[in-house]
């Protein structure tokens, strides 16, 4: 049997760099995670007007970029610990200001990324201040890096039939199944030693196939805009969106769960 062929520098150093990269986003997002508060509001903020701004340069409205992540700012800012926090407020004012922008902007192109990027906001501060929203909001990370982990290696050593290549030539059904396994086990875990609710196990396998969804969704987009990433904010892993695009379905989806879960005891 021929030796394996070494991987090339290039490759490798791009590997490195995206290893690098990828451990301190984890670290940034654990700890503003654990603290809470004010820290992990600056993160959502940053991670939200992000967001914006990448989504007005790929869906081509470039004029409005600006107003966009103003018009944010106003439901992230009440938003904030020191006003109403994560709250109904805070979702009136992000379909209020996604009317604002729909309005001034003529399209519904850029008002649709207020949702895109504000509900996601709003679901990980308001997972962080619910009964154990620690863990409930470390899973729901867990269970994002979980898919991308799993999908990016087995769809490497195992290839095989592609997953959607009309929106993305590299993902393959072998990939989604090893995000969907990873995800069961990480989730498995934290149910043994943290005490997860087991039906959140099982509720970890649909949201993993979401959030591969979600990370075709924004392929499609960049394919749509003739784009290779999202932005170049992070070396080796593109923009914003292209970190995030597995989270914002899911954290949404899971925020809705614990709202229905804890509202006899908000009524």
């Amino acid at each position: 049997m021929a030796e394996p062929s070494a991987p090339k520098p290039g490759k490798s150093n791009e590997l490195q760099t995206r290893i690098i990269v990828g451990v301190l986003l984890i670290a940034a997002a654990l700890l503003a995670g654990y603290f809470g508060g004010m820290l992990l509001w600056l993160l959502v903020v940053l991670m939200a007007l992000g967001i914006m701004s990448e989504w007005a340069g790929l869906t081509g409205r470039h004029e409005n970029r600006k107003l966009a992540m103003y018009a944010l700012s106003v439901p992230l800012a009440i938003m904030s610990p020191w006003a109403a926090g994560a709250s109904f407020l805070g979702l009136g004012l992000i379909f209020g200001a996604a009317m604002f922008i729909a309005i001034f902007d003529r399209s519904l192109k850029l008002a649709a990324g207020m949702i895109y990027a504000g509900f996601p906001a709003l679901a990980i501060l308001y997972l962080r201040d619910i009964d154990n929203g620690i863990l409930i909001m470390l899973w729901t990370l867990a269970l994002v890096w979980a898919t991308d982990i799993g999908a990016y290696f087995s769809g490497r050593a195992i290839g095989g039939p592609k997953l959607a290549p009309q929106y993305s030539p590299n993902k393959t059904w072998a990939g989604l199944i090893g995000g969907v396994i990873l995800t069961a086990a990480v989730s498995f875990v934290l149910h043994i030693y943290w005490e997860l609710p087991f039906y959140l196990v099982l509720l970890s396998i649909p949201l993993a196939v979401l959030a591969q969804m979600g990370d075709l969704f924004e392929s499609w987009l960049k394919r749509k805009a003739g784009a290779k990433d999202s932005g170049t904010i992070f070396p080796g892993h593109g923009g914003v969106m292209d970190r995030l695009d597995g989270l914002i379905p899911v954290a949404p989806v899971v925020a809705l769960v614990m709202l229905v879960e804890h509202w006899p005891t908000l009524s």
